[in-house]
């Protein structure tokens, strides 16, 4: 049987078999080390190797102290930092750590202790003193800065008190001054850096659908995406907004935006499904936008989100169609009621009342619509950045305008 002392050595000749990635700064002028990563890229992987090698000396940094373990909740910081398939308890090759949730604590065979602390609670962090620190999911934290501001106050054992951030960026701004400071060290990672470890079909699924847009940018490549200069809406503020199921909805109403031609390079068919509820709150439920289709594909597709989710009608702008729109439509199911609304004013000056009712908090999205919200966070009074038309956009600002804005209109077939 080997020793422990064989043990830690080959540990530490394998750096605990991690990427380069996933192993700290070669240089030792650092204070804080920040790991961006996209989802299941293995921050949390590094950052339960880190926290062992530290508390079991196999880094040279003297574990003379406690080490904080700072997560959104206590049940991350248990069920991901701690007994998760990455945490530190599942990946300790040697002198493995007891967990106490009673004191919320871990507890090392040599005496080292790592204490859990929830970022719901920063004044828990006033008062206790630390060596190092794990801190997770910064950009989730609910009360990121005042939780960050103690525990510095407490980072101060030691001779040179360190701390690891695992996180998938947001452009919040303490985020953005940590890649500023000088005593920061700043290391990528990729979803499919770690793709050894994830199941393919997961991989090909969320390639295929977040590829090449900033949502995917962000939680796959782990770039910081920051909102455009001007635009109506923000990465952030759409997060804090979405839901994952809409309530009992009173209305529902299926928005098209028809393109001008069905050439192969024509704009696409915005086709934006949405509700409100009785307490004038609007949801987004699915964009099913067609690209360079014909009148025909963009009318069935449009037509056959009414009858899927039981919409009250179909909401058409009509000033690049005219009655083309109302007569495809009504070719392929007459008994669709449809509404035929006319542009009298530009898209950003229609656009801005909506994105206020998204800053009262009254407009929610039920899951995600990567594209649909690209274009949102791109969307300025210059128009997209693409110059392309926003037509997912479009479709979406009829549908709330109409469900919270106007009142409620008895739609009509056009006769043709």
């Amino acid at each position: 049987m080997r020793s422990l002392a064989t043990v830690k050595k080959v540990a530490a000749s394998s750096t605990l078999n991690l990427r380069q990635s996933q192993r700290p700064p070669g240089d030792s002028n650092w204070r804080t080390w920040l790991l961006l990563g996209g989802r299941g890229s293995g921050k949390t992987r590094a950052g339960s190797a880190w926290v062992h090698a530290i508390a079991t000396g196999l880094l040279r940094v003297a574990p003379i102290g406690p080490i904080a373990l700072v997560g959104e909740t206590f049940a991350d910081i248990r069920e991901v930092m701690i007994e998760g398939p990455a945490g530190i308890c599942a990946n300790a090759p040697y002198e493995r750590p007891r967990y106490e949730p009673t004191r919320r604590r871990l507890l090392w065979p040599n005496g080292i202790v790592a204490e859990a602390y929830s970022a719901h609670d920063p004044e828990r962090l006033r008062g206790p003193q630390f060596s190092a620190a794990w801190c997770d999911e910064l950009c989730k934290w609910p009360y990121a800065q005042e939780c960050w501001d103690m525990l510095q106050f407490g980072l101060r054992l030691g001779d040179n008190p360190r701390q690891l951030v695992t996180t998938t960026p947001k452009p919040i701004p303490l985020l953005k001054m940590l890649m500023a400071d000088d005593a920061t060290r700043l290391t990528h990672m990729t979803t499919f850096e770690n793709a050894s470890n994830l199941a393919p079909s997961f991989l090909a699924h969320v390639n295929e659908r977040y590829g090449n847009t900033s949502l995917g940018r962000q939680e796959l490549q782990g770039e910081l995406i920051e909102a455009r200069e001007g635009a109506l809406w923000n990465t952030e503020q759409l997060e804090n907004l979405r839901v994952t199921a809409a309530p009992q909805l009173s209305r529902i109403i299926v928005a098209i935006d028809p393109p001008a031609t069905s050439k192969s390079t024509s704009d696409a068919c915005g086709i934006v499904v949405a509700g409100c509820d009785e307490a004038g709150h609007a949801y987004v439920l699915a964009d099913r936008t067609v690209k360079a289709a014909t009148p025909s594909k963009w009318a069935s597709r449009a037509i056959g989100e009414f009858h899927a989710w039981q919409a009250d009608m179909l909401l058409a702008e009509v000033n690049q169609g005219g009655e083309m729109v109302a007569s495809v439509i009504r070719a392929i199911d007459a008994t669709v009621p449809v509404l035929s609304v006319h542009a009298s004013r530009g898209k950003y000056l229609r656009a801005e009342p909506v994105a206020a009712l998204y800053e009262q908090g009254r407009v929610h999205h039920v899951g995600v619509m990567p594209e649909l919200e690209d274009e949102m966070c791109d969307f300025t009074n210059e128009g997209l950045s693409t110059r392309r038309s926003p037509d997912r956009l479009d479709a979406c600002v009829w549908a709330i305008n109409q469900l919270l804005m106007q009142r409620p209109t008895k739609p009509r077939i056009r006769t043709i």
